[in-house]
């Protein structure tokens, strides 16, 4: 690394997930058959009215800067979104748009941590919290869960690991990676440790939020004692296939919206004009519009589950939300497949590149070692194929 680089980036690490897409491709373009399960990634075109509301746009000439916290007629689509789904009342000046909702999460953490701050981060947990925090400043601390307690934290686990330098816990709910997601009572519950701690803000992460298969979703802002230290992040990314579009928000105290408006300021501006101008739509169409992808990934969990049964090493939990499984594979650690030793998640998610030509991400990555994951925003033809891959790679 050139010693010019500044410290904060060499210290850094390399998003997993982009990495395994980035071999992925490379892979493919030199001729070999890879089936990528590592990108979360619905693999559905974008609905046609999103499209057409683009496509309007253009002829309606939206080609200039935006505002930089977004356009007035998208925040009242997202007042009124949040209204609709989340029983949650904003006003204009408590949401903002960002160029896709790790951008929004970047916000927060730039804006919110000042050296030395910690941040709970229930394990397992979405790759760049961790990082985002470190720039910013800020000390990651996790809050270790596991496959029989389905990836979730307790009551208990929250208060052991909050000290005075605790200044925020950032968690999603439906979770990338696990799939978990938290019930009504289990958040009131950890609310109930949180009212103790009035200086710590929550971030919940909702972008999975319509992915969900238990029929109900919570956020923490919901409830009252908690909805003036609690940002909801969301995005439409991963609901209306849109991940290329970058469009993310948050709601908020109008306090913290207004620091993430002079951040982003000085940093991106204003979100893509067109990307706005398609989110309106996509926020006004109420989510049975969008419930056809939400049943085929509930129908591909079923089958990846089941594939994953008869592969003897695998051992799984059942995901209600995202379209993410992620199995403990630490039977494997200590043995040697095909000349190879599997000592860590990290080596087994390389064996199955190499062997079985499927790409996986490390649990490591993710604060969990014993695990990796496996994306099933994937067609039913390829999940077929790749866990037939994978058995065939370790019997």
């Amino acid at each position: 690394m050139d010693n010019r680089l500044s410290k904060r980036v060499n210290e850094m690490a390399i998003s997993a997930t982009l990495a395994m897409a980035a071999k992925t491709r490379e892979l493919k373009e030199q001729g070999i058959d890879i089936i990528g399960l590592s990108l979360g990634e619905p693999d559905f075109p974008i609905p046609e009215f999103v499209k057409q509301a683009a496509i309007q746009a253009i002829e309606d000439n939206y080609h200039s800067y935006t505002p930089v916290d977004g356009y007035g007629d998208l925040k009242k689509a997202i007042i009124t979104k949040f209204k609709r789904d989340n029983n949650l009342e904003y006003k204009p000046s408590q949401i903002v748009v960002s160029t896709g909702a790790k951008q929004s999460l970047a916000n927060l953490t730039m804006v919110l941590l000042n050296e030395g701050d910690e941040v709970l981060l229930p394990a397992p947990y979405w790759v760049s919290y961790a990082d985002q925090c470190k720039v910013a400043g800020g000390i990651p601390k996790e809050i270790s869960t596991s496959i029989e307690t389905d990836f979730k934290i307790t009551a208990q686990s929250l208060e052991a690991a909050i000290t005075p330098k605790t200044k925020m816990i950032i968690y999603s709910s439906p979770c990338n990676p696990s799939g978990s997601v938290y019930s009504k009572k289990e958040l009131r519950k950890l609310a109930d440790v949180l009212v103790k701690y009035p200086e710590i803000i929550v971030i919940s992460d909702e972008i999975y939020e319509h992915i969900n298969f238990s029929g109900n979703h919570t956020s923490m802002a919901e409830f009252e004692d908690m909805y003036d230290r609690t940002v909801v992040v969301n995005g439409v990314s991963k609901a209306f296939s849109m991940t290329g579009w970058r469009i993310g928000y948050i709601g908020g105290p109008e306090w913290i919206a207004k620091a993430c408006t002079k951040m982003q300021g000085q940093v991106t501006s204003g979100a893509n004009a067109i990307a706005q101008r398609a989110t309106i739509t996509a926020l006004e169409n109420p989510p049975s519009k969008i419930q056809f992808m939400v049943d085929a990934f509930k129908e591909r969990r079923g089958l990846i589950l089941n594939l994953l049964s008869e592969i003897e090493g695998f051992k799984t939990n059942k995901p209600e939300g995202a379209f993410y499984v992620f199995p403990d594979i630490s039977y494997f650690f200590g043995k040697t497949l095909r000349g190879k030793n599997i000592n860590t998640a990290s080596d087994f998610s390389l064996y199955l590149l190499e062997e079985a030509k499927v790409a996986t991400v490390t649990g490591e990555a993710f604060g969990d070692p014993n695990c990796i994951r496996l994306s099933y925003a994937a067609s039913e033809a390829e999940i077929k194929e790749a866990m037939r891959r994978i058995k065939e790679a370790l019997a």
